[in-house]
């Protein structure tokens, strides 16, 4: 097992790269590439950095020379022979040859695109722009560096034995977090922390934790450069990403509001089984639900991932139930800042009348709170977003109002093209 604390305090020696390959990366975004690459190549794309926690001053933490020289390796970065064979001949749920073979020739070719980075106060302006396709594979890499970058700056006048016990107090607090839950009778879990981790050495660190601690109730990882190494399943379907550039580019209102459906339409063609999960709240789950063809109604499951999960879970089993499914037939997935007590709390309300699963992002992966002085180390609310298509902006409106984005008229336009009304506020904390 790696000496984290050492491997962190040799950080201080010499350049170490935080991402080391293009699979680095969650399966999500390599599985909407493919139909990107398929059903939308020529789109232009802008993404930006969002860091929603500004009292994370992170150009003022994070050295601008040093932020570069990790992008720019990113640059340099392409798939290795292995990669491309686990990615060609792997099975991903349940089916060879999920990745087309004219998606991994582009693939195996690419080298991401140039990034635009410039220091605007206490914060970093960092965007990227290009065909969809190809920027998008920025996203998870870029959040990756800014993160780790964060904490190896929070660690930099740590002594070595300061950190050996600061991780392993941090282990310990996995730890026992894991053993509560392997105490749950058909629990299903995976790690969804990468956008957000410490870091890949201690992502990589929690998998394997959760693979001794939870056992067969572990289903595998996100990531899928760890998914490759330790042998466990890849795990993700698709993101917020997909209805949000399809409806930047609607003509009309009319347009606009079919929009999310022509995503999962798309989408049908191409998946089907465990990979037709609705994530419904990119413009208000109960409106998507209402509108929804009966053809949705078929699909497996419904991912959870903004506003109160347990009434989001109340909505879909009645929409099921509405469209003759039976929900226990049905998945329901949370993904929206959990940790073990919320975890507990909804397999114990939900896993008699659905099939529960839980997608386990930033408080499994980056939770130091409390460990360090001022708790700088706490986790933060750092995101990489779409934010225009082709020229036109993009919006989310969420069932979290704290976490819309997009111009204000824009989003004044899409709650009335969607029928969003009153709303309630959500701390966002990851």
């Amino acid at each position: 097992m790696v000496d984290i604390a050492t491997r962190v305090y040799n950080h201080k020696w010499q350049i170490d790269p935080i991402v080391r390959s293009l699979i680095d990366t969650d399966f999500y975004k390599l599985l909407m590439c493919q139909s990107v690459f398929r059903n939308k190549p020529q789109t232009d794309v802008t993404f930006s950095l969002i860091n929603r926690s500004l009292h994370v001053p992170l150009a003022q933490l994070i050295d601008e020379g040093e932020l570069r020289e990790q992008l720019d390796h990113i640059r340099s970065l392409s798939l290795s022979r292995g990669e491309s064979t686990w990615l060609r001949g792997n099975m991903f749920y349940g089916k060879r040859q999920m990745f087309r073979s004219d998606f991994m020739e582009w693939f195996e070719n690419l080298r991401l695109p140039p990034y635009h980075l410039e220091r605007k106060g206490d914060q970093y302006e960092l965007t990227f722009e290009g065909k969809w396709h190809e920027v998008m594979l920025w996203e998870i890499p870029a959040l990756a560096v800014l993160m780790e970058l964060r904490s190896r700056a929070v660690l930099n006048d740590m002594r070595r034995f300061e950190l050996q016990v600061l991780y392993a107090r941090a282990m310990t607090r996995v730890w026992e977090k894991i053993e509560p839950l392997s105490s749950i009778d058909g629990l299903s879990i995976a790690d969804f922390g990468t956008r957000r981790r410490h870091s890949f050495l201690w992502q990589d660190w929690c998998v394997q934790a959760m693979m001794e601690g939870l056992g067969e109730s572990f289903t595998g990882t996100s990531n899928c450069l760890i998914a490759m190494r330790r042998e466990v399943e890849a795990i993700g379907t698709n993101a917020h990403e997909l209805p949000m550039v399809y409806s930047a580019l609607a003509a009309t209102d009319d347009d606009l509001a079919q929009a999310p459906y022509d995503v999962l339409s798309d989408w049908h063609d191409e998946h089907d089984g465990n990979l037709r999960i609705i994530l419904p709240d990119t413009y208000g789950t109960i409106g998507f639900l209402d509108r929804a063809p009966d053809w949705l109604a078929g699909w497996t499951g419904i991912r959870i991932d903004s506003g109160d999960p347990a009434a989001g879970a109340e909505v879909a089993i009645n929409w099921w139930q509405s469209r003759g499914e039976d929900p226990q037939e049905k998945r329901v997935i949370f993904s929206d800042g959990l940790d073990v007590d919320k975890i507990q709390e909804l397999h114990s309300q939900f896993a008699h009348r659905t099939k529960v699963s839980f997608g386990w992002g930033t408080l499994l992966t980056n939770d130091f709170r409390g460990l360090v002085p001022n708790d700088a180390l706490a986790p933060f609310s750092l995101v990489c977003k779409a934010v225009s298509a082709n020229g036109q902006p993009t919006v989310k409106l969420s069932d979290n109002p704290e976490k819309a984005m997009g111009p204000a008229d824009q989003i004044d336009r899409y709650k009335q093209v969607f029928g969003v009304g009153a709303q309630q506020p959500i701390e966002v904390i990851v």
